[in-house]
């Protein structure tokens, strides 16, 4: 019996990580897309940062849906912790890429809401 619990916890942080690839890629995907439609269009500084809100409530809903479709059980739950990993491998990226967080106290909490929340329903939704 204790086998199948830890074949359960590997299959589980297995699952995680490819929905958080899955995140990823969506978030390049769509930034490609917004740089491109920026170097077309010469887009305003207003409306690149709605389109990269926009990104992280989409990669974040994503991958609230597919981890609550993957975990079956407690979607929300596990919706919201996908929202956060998001998150928090974003903060993450910045430190290391930009050599601190270069962000507004109250843009920071904005975000990391705005990751959980997604995540939160789309784990609902699924």
């Amino acid at each position: 019996m204790k086998k199948q619990t830890e074949g359960r916890a590997g299959v589980s942080l297995l699952s995680v990580m490819k929905i958080l690839l899955a995140m990823y890629l969506v978030t390049g995907i769509l930034l490609v897309g917004l740089a491109a439609m920026l170097y077309q269009m010469h887009l305003s500084e207003s409306v690149v940062s709605v389109g990269i809100v926009v990104i992280y409530v989409a990669s974040g809903f994503l991958g609230g849906f597919l981890s609550g479709k993957v975990m079956k059980s407690r979607k929300f739950l596990w919706g919201m912790a996908m929202g956060c990993c998001y998150f928090v491998i974003l903060v993450l990226g910045s430190i290391v890429f930009q050599k601190g967080v270069n962000m507004e106290v109250s843009r920071f909490f904005t975000t990391l809401i705005l990751c959980t929340a997604s995540g939160m329903i789309g784990g609902m939704a699924s």
